[in-house]
Parts: C-alpha cells; sequence; structure tokens
C-alpha cells in the first residue's frame, strides 16, 4: 500500500469531466480518478482554503464524525473495477466503511489523515510520467493554481 497526495484537480475537455490526480508521495505513479463536479469542487475548495459561508457536505460529515466521538485514521483506494474506484474511510478500531474515492479525498482533505492506496490499483492504473513529460505535470500544477471553483459548476446552474 502506498501513501498519496492530492496533486490536484483538472476538467478534461470536451467533456467537461473532472479529474482527481492523487500521486505516489513516496513513488513516481500518478492515479488519475475521474470523478464528478460536486465533489471536484469540495477537493478544489478545500486545497484552495475557501471556507463558504454554510458548510457542504464533506464539512458536515467531518463535524458529525467528531461529534459520534469517532476518529478518521485514513482512507484507502481499494479496489479498481471495471473502471470504477472503490474506497474505504478506516475509523479508529478498524472500523471501515465503503465510499466512493471522491467523497473519501474530499473528507480526508478536511480532516487532515493519509490517504493510501493498494498495491494492485496502482499497479492496474497508476501511471509513470516520464522525465520529459515532468513540464506537463508543471503546467497542471499551474493550472491548479489558476482555476477556480466556478470552473467546475456546469452550464446549467
Amino acid at each position: 500500500m502506498s501513501e498519496m497526495r492530492v496533486v490536484g484537480v483538472r476538467v478534461e475537455l470536451p467533456a467537461n469531466q473532472p479529474i482527481l490526480l492523487l500521486r505516489e508521495t513516496e513513488g513516481e505513479r500518478y492515479l488519475p480518478i475521474w470523478i464528478g463536479s460536486v465533489e471536484a469542487t469540495a477537493i478544489a475548495l478545500e486545497q484552495q482554503g475557501v471556507r463558504p459561508a454554510r458548510p457542504l457536505t464533506h464539512d458536515l460529515l467531518k463535524e458529525v464524525i467528531g461529534a459520534l466521538g469517532r476518529e478518521l485514521e485514513q482512507v484507502v483506494i481499494t479496489d479498481l473495477r471495471e473502471g470504477t474506484f472503490f474506497a474505504e474511510l478506516v475509523f479508529d478500531g478498524n472500523v471501515r466503511v465503503s465510499a466512493r474515492p471522491s467523497d473519501s479525498v474530499a473528507l480526508a482533505l478536511r480532516v487532515g489523515v493519509p490517504i493510501h492506496a493498494v498495491d494492485s490499483v496502482l499497479e492496474e492504473a497508476g501511471l509513470i510520467i516520464p522525465d520529459e513529460q515532468e513540464d506537463e505535470v508543471e503546467k497542471f500544477r499551474e493550472f491548479l493554481d489558476s482555476v477556480s471553483p466556478e470552473d467546475f459548476r456546469g452550464a446549467d446552474t
């Protein structure tokens, strides 16, 4: 199992599909996960340190966990089946709850717990970006610095 860090979220064109990009903290593999726009906004807001006037769903879940006296210890991306990623929230006492990776990452960022991916998922979906493509990763980071939560809203909102 490898610890991952959130590189960020970007929108894949022309489909306007948000992608969450994770990277091994002690390795070279990247893990791209296609996610929904609501979760992309939640992740982007947290990464930018934006505090909405009212709590979002992931903020509420963080407060509920604390109010119930539980502690989220880590998030694990556990499986990839037919193109769909699966994750678990791991609580104190090794209580595990199945969750979508996008929700899990949004919550992990708010709580400040590590994100891990099992080796089988990284072997199947992990990407190694050759040195000559590192400038593309830097361009992606620059993009993340310039993106705003409004960029994730659909045309119908």
